[in-house]
C-alpha cells in the first residue's frame, strides 16, 4: 500500500525511525550529480514522531580530514560540516503545496537553525520514499530522492 503524506492518516504512517538505503541525485535531464560533503553512499537515520523529527546523515568514508570542511546549502536544503549533517525539528503538512513542511529547531550547522525545508513523501509498507528540489553547491538544479526503510 503507498500513501502519500497529505492527510492527518498519512502523518501517522511515517512515524517510526528509518534507516537510508540510497539518496541519489539527478538533474532534470537524468544526469546523476554526487554530492561532494556526503558521497554517493551516505548513511543515515530518520525518525518521526507525533510532531517532531530528527534526521542524520554521514559520508560514508568520512575522515579526520574531513571535520574542517564546512559547504553552504543548496536552495531548499540545509549545510553539512565535515561530511556530517545533523538537524531536528517539528513537520507539518503545507496545506498550499501539499508536501511537508520540516522547521530546524537544532542543527550541527548554526545556519540551518530556524530554516523551513519542503519535502514530498511517500510510505509504500516499510519503505520511504523523500524527494525534494534542491540545488548542487554550484548551483545546478537537481532532483533528491531519498529512500529508506522502516527499523523500528
Amino acid at each position: 500500500m503507498t500513501t502519500s503524506v497529505s492527510s492527518t492518516a498519512s502523518l501517522a504512517a511515517m512515524q517510526g525511525i528509518w534507516w537510508l538505503i540510497s539518496r541519489e541525485d539527478y538533474t532534470k535531464d537524468g544526469q546523476r550529480r554526487i554530492d561532494p560533503v556526503l558521497g554517493s553512499d551516505p548513511m543515515g537515520i530518520l525518525s518521526y514522531a507525533k510532531d517532531r523529527f530528527s534526521a542524520q546523515f554521514m559520508k560514508r568514508d568520512r575522515t579526520e580530514g574531513s571535520n574542517k570542511q564546512v559547504f553552504t546549502a543548496g536552495q531548499n536544503n540545509t549545510s553539512a560540516a565535515g561530511g556530517y549533517d545533523a538537524y531536528f525539528g517539528t513537520y507539518a503538512i503545507d496545506n498550499e503545496s501539499g508536501k511537508v513542511a520540516h522547521t530546524l529547531m537544532g542543527s550541527i550547522t548554526p545556519s540551518n537553525v530556524g530554516m523551513t525545508v519542503y519535502r514530498d513523501l511517500k510510505v509504500s509498507d516499510d519503505r520511504l520514499v523523500i524527494q525534494l528540489e534542491t540545488t548542487t553547491l554550484e548551483g545546478e538544479e537537481i532532483v533528491r530522492t531519498l529512500v529508506w526503510e522502516r527499523i523500528s
